[in-house]
């Protein structure tokens, strides 16, 4: 079957897989998110324990598709995944080291003689909370910003003779850090505002969330006050990033030439010359504002499927409008020609044809997780279920 498709149809295949597999990722950092209002919406231990096992029992799910997102990537397109995990590492250091801490905290936060404290491990899943959709959000917006490399594919060759041959460079001492201050084009200032769009999006769709998985009036009055404000907020970040990324120069690749070159309006461009980008588009912007509408006036508890089903097609458009037409999806701002595309970044043929067929399993898995889920929200979480719970966070 995948042995009919020709080599640059199966390195659009992936592509769609990895921006499914994006969508899913981001729409469950809703985890992180609950985890930053852990505080603001409790008064006590009661409450607070509430809060924690409503989202902990969710932390799986993001861990594993964070892994799986990872694993597609390196699989499918391994130069990106060796360029901007060996040069950006101090970003990706950041991010898995705060998902190690989330999992350990949740193990060990009320484990008896715990010597570092309930406090300590609350600490932790705050920074996870904080630090992963931020950082996140931020990496994904070097993907239309771009990063300071360079590659020197003519180095595969000399590896077996010369230890020191490098592939990839990074251009900068920072290792990624400067995504959040170079001045170059204010691109610190659009990486910044969509780290700042998803940790607030984690926010709402927790609060979401936590109001469909608890019948605790406390909680619920706390949960109804935030969601107003944090919809405005996540609404003027998100579309503060968009209006400008239609407007900023892009990068191209001449389909000619395989040159690359700077394109004004180029994203632009991208979304309006693909119909089925635009359409999924926005299809995501009216579930999420739908779900807005539904959370705010209505306080209706399916808003957060709406938001979350937005959240997923709104990130597949993304990763559409910076993967396709053209573009290159990782480009460099130190060496245009270094850039990264789908075309000269993917696994050979037969690796692609091989994992396609791995990835017909996906649907098997996904409907474990429905099912796993479905049970896991059978029941509304207060004080008095968790009272009889053996196993909780």
């Amino acid at each position: 079957m995948f042995e009919a498709l020709s080599y640059e149809n199966l390195q659009i295949y992936w592509w769609i897989i990895i921006s499914i597999l994006g969508g899913f990722l981001v729409f469950l950092l809703f985890v992180q998110g609950g985890q930053t209002l852990i505080d603001k919406l409790s008064d006590n231990e009661g409450e607070k324990t509430v809060v924690v096992n409503i989202i902990g029992h969710k932390w799986e799910f993001t861990f594993t598709t964070l892994v799986v997102f990872g694993g597609a990537f390196f699989a499918s397109f391994p130069l990106f995944y060796s360029t901007s995990f060996g040069g950006a590492y101090w970003v990706w250091y950041a991010i898995l080291f705060a998902f190690i801490v989330q999992a350990v905290s949740y193990e060990y936060r009320k484990k008896k003689n715990n010597f570092l404290g309930s406090k300590t491990f609350e600490a932790f899943l705050k920074f996870n909370g904080y630090a992963a959709p931020f950082l996140l959000g931020v990496a994904v917006s070097t993907f239309f910003t771009g990063s300071a490399f360079s590659i020197h594919k003519d180095n595969i060759v000399k590896l077996n003779s010369n230890v020191e041959a490098i592939i990839s460079q990074w251009a900068t001492p920072w290792h990624g850090l400067e995504a959040l201050w170079t001045t170059e084009h204010l691109a610190f200032l659009q990486n910044i505002l969509l780290g700042l769009a998803v940790l607030m999006l984690a926010r709402l769709n927790a609060l979401l969330y936590i109001r469909k998985m608890t019948n605790e009036p406390a909680i619920l009055s706390k949960v109804n006050k935030c969601i107003p404000r944090h919809s405005v907020i996540f609404l003027v970040l998100f579309l503060t990033w968009f209006i400008r990324l239609l407007f900023i120069d892009g990068f191209a690749i001449n389909p000619d030439t395989k040159e690359v070159f700077m394109q004004a309006h180029k994203y632009f461009d991208n979304l309006i010359g693909s119909p089925l980008t635009l359409l999924v588009l926005l299809a995501g912007l009216a579930s999420v504002l739908y779900g807005l509408y539904k959370a705010n006036f209505k306080q209706d508890e399916k808003a957060f499927w709406y938001t979350g089903v937005g959240t997923i097609l709104t990130v597949i458009a993304l990763f559409f409008i910076a993967g396709f037409n053209h573009t290159p999806y990782y480009p460099s701002t130190y060496d245009l020609q270094s850039s990264i595309s789908i075309a000269n970044s993917s696994s050979s043929r037969f690796t692609l044809i091989v994992m396609s067929y791995v990835s017909l399993m996906v649907p098997f898995v996904l409907a474990y997780i429905i099912w796993a889920w479905r049970a896991m929200d059978a029941r509304k979480i207060n004080q008095k279920e968790l009272k009889q719970e053996l196993d909780k966070y």
